[in-house]
């Protein structure tokens, strides 16, 4: 009940009217949702009601809203391709599988802290996937706008040409179709409707314009009202535009998901795919918030918010939920302070459902298509890739292959090529970390890092700092360069200094690695010190048995203690110390 504490009689002029709004976003989008993944419209009115409800007196997050969303909705509309047609029952059989197997992995990530496992998700892994999914969602859209009617003669051998070279397509480069898809929708455009096109396209305009200039008005309500009046008073459903239909009346009633056992197993990379950007995006938005507010949510509780949602609307027939970061934004900027407007924009929901569904009835789908063109847009993230290409162009190569992949071979496969992708190149970074040799200035004051590979030293003394944890993946190119960094020595080198604040960790092939280092060094008369060692490091240090070979008297507390004990084993003078440098490195 975090979410909800804190309300007072006095807030409800400002909470009840924030919940109306609220219920006005959820209608028109949630219906909209519903039909982009092939779904009865009742599955998304459903999901603002009992999962609504249920999120709100579980989360601790005071400003985020549980909501079908794009992302989401659209990873759950490649899904169901697989496994049933659109206007198949068994279609809506599956999407509450799905919803059932999250809550049940929401419960999971719950019980077991899971949810630093967002952490794992980069962010060009994110970038790519929602943007390929909101490139494909777009598209779809597009074609529901455009209201091909396929009983002409014409249209139908078009229709008929596109399906061919799609079905050659996928054969032979094994993909969804999209491609395919985009060669159909070209064909289409001079059998569209252009009733439907004009009232779609008016829909976005509408949309588009009102969140730009006035934001605080629910844009997808009024574009939907004064849609469905121009095809009312101009009965352009009589010449072709498709309208929802009848939507059964009625609250939601208990339900189990009926598939096949076998089947859960096949859903199951979805369900996790659910749960993963749910994890990225719900936790990022609570931490959001929290910022703003200077509040502490309890992460793992959102998470079995999410849980309690989801297997709540598998049994009430209700699309999978997730975050809303465009309903929690409105209700941010509609002044709500916690869950209150949920549970009101539930009760409203509730109202339409049984005294109004006669009026959904006559809304346009390409009005609906226009609010979710319009709703997905925003996952285009040309933004994160202009940054990523201006900042780090590998992680822009990783954001581009998942998008193209979420387009050529589908969502649940884009993803593990994506993450494989951002897991190589993590380690081709750490594989490679920046290595730097300090050396004296001249009057003493501070140590100068210089790169590894630069010119030769010319003493006998080398402080070598490795700037990560010694590992299987880098350990060559530590030996490589500590046996350059003393063979290339002008002269004979007397002391390695190894300066080990960033090598926190170590494992067995590291170990190895520095066991033939120190043998070597041992080989040369080469003395072996430690610098700046957490105690950690040496634990496992002793565990390796490779203290012995260092010597406790030759692990020192900083670079500085180092080079002193160098120059009095050797009775060497210091140099004229001069005032110690702003940024010098530390000793």
């Amino acid at each position: 009940m975090a979410g909800l504490r804190g309300t007072k009689v006095a807030d409800l002029p400002r909470e009840i009217p924030a919940g109306i709004t609220l219920a006005a976003m959820i209608l028109p989008l949630n219906i909209g949702f519903a039909q982009l993944a092939g779904l009865p419209a009742t599955a998304g009115l459903y999901a603002g009601i009992v999962p609504l409800v249920l999120f709100a007196i579980f989360s601790s997050s005071r400003q985020v809203v549980a909501s079908p969303d794009a992302p989401i909705t659209a990873l759950l509309a490649a899904t169901l391709v697989a496994f049933a047609p659109v206007g198949d029952p068994l279609r809506l059989q599956y999407a509450l599988a799905i919803a059932l197997l999250s809550g049940l992995l929401f419960f999971v990530f719950w019980f077991f802290r899971l949810a630093f496992l967002a952490s794992f998700l980069s962010r060009a892994v994110l970038a790519g996937f929602i943007t390929g999914l909101g490139i494909e969602v777009f598209t779809n859209q597009v074609k529901r706008i455009l209201g091909v009617s396929h009983g002409e003669g014409e249209a139908e051998g078009a229709a008929a040409l596109a399906m061919q070279m799609h079905d050659a397509l996928q054969t032979s480069i094994d993909t969804t179709g999209y491609f395919a898809e985009i060669i159909a929708l070209i064909e289409s455009i001079p059998h569209a409707n252009w009733y439907s096109v004009g009232i779609g396209a008016g829909t976005f305009a509408i949309v588009r314009l009102m969140k730009r200039y006035t934001p605080k008005i629910p844009g997808p309500l009024v574009a939907l009202i004064v849609m469905t009046v121009i095809v009312a008073v101009l009965g352009l459903d009589r010449k072709g535009v498709s309208v929802l239909g009848t939507i059964p009346s009625g609250l939601p009633t208990l339900t189990m998901p009926s598939v096949p056992p076998a089947d859960y197993v096949r859903l199951f990379p979805a369900a996790m795919a659910v749960v993963a950007i749910t994890l990225a995006e719900a936790l990022l938005l609570v931490r959001a918030y929290d910022r703003k507010y200077g509040t502490k949510s309890d992460g793992g509780q959102v998470l079995f918010a999410y849980g309690v949602c989801n297997v709540a609307g598998a049994f009430s027939g209700s699309l999978v939920t997730g975050p809303s970061a465009s309903r929690s934004a409105a209700m941010d900027d509609a002044g709500a302070g916690g869950q209150f407007p949920s549970l009101v924009a539930a009760g409203t929901i509730a109202l339409v459902m049984v005294f109004f569904t006669d009026q959904l009835a006559a809304l346009p789908t390409a009005a609906l298509a226009g609010i979710v063109a319009s709703a997905v847009l925003n996952l285009v993230e040309v933004g994160e890739f202009r940054e990523f290409w201006h900042l780090r162009r590998s992680e822009f190569w990783v954001a581009a292959v998942c998008a193209i992949g979420v387009l050529a071979l589908g969502p649940l496969r884009a993803v593990v090529i994506a993450f494989l992708l951002a897991t190589i190149d993590l380690l081709r970074r750490a594989s490679r970390p920046h290595t730097w040799v300090l050396r004296e200035a001249p009057d003493g004051s501070h140590l100068v890092p210089d790169e590894a590979a630069s010119a030769p030293d010319a003493s006998a003394l080398i402080v070598y700092r490795f700037g990560a944890p010694l590992y299987f993946a880098n350990a060559s190119l530590f030996e490589e360069e500590v046996e350059e960094l003393v063979t290339q020595a002008t002269t004979p080198v007397k002391w390695l200094v190894l300066d080990v604040e960033a090598m926190v960790d170590i494992d067995t092939s590291g170990a190895e690695v520095l066991h033939q280092v120190l043998s070597e060094m041992a080989d040369r008369r080469v003395t072996v010190a430690l610098s700046r060692a957490n105690p950690e490091l040496l634990d496992w240090l002793k565990r390796y048995n490779l203290l012995e070979s260092i010597g406790d008297d030759h692990i020192y507390p900083t670079n500085r203690h180092a080079l002193e004990a160098y120059r009095d084993e050797y009775d060497l003078p210091s140099p004229q110390r001069g005032p110690a440098q702003a940024g010098s490195e530390d000793d």
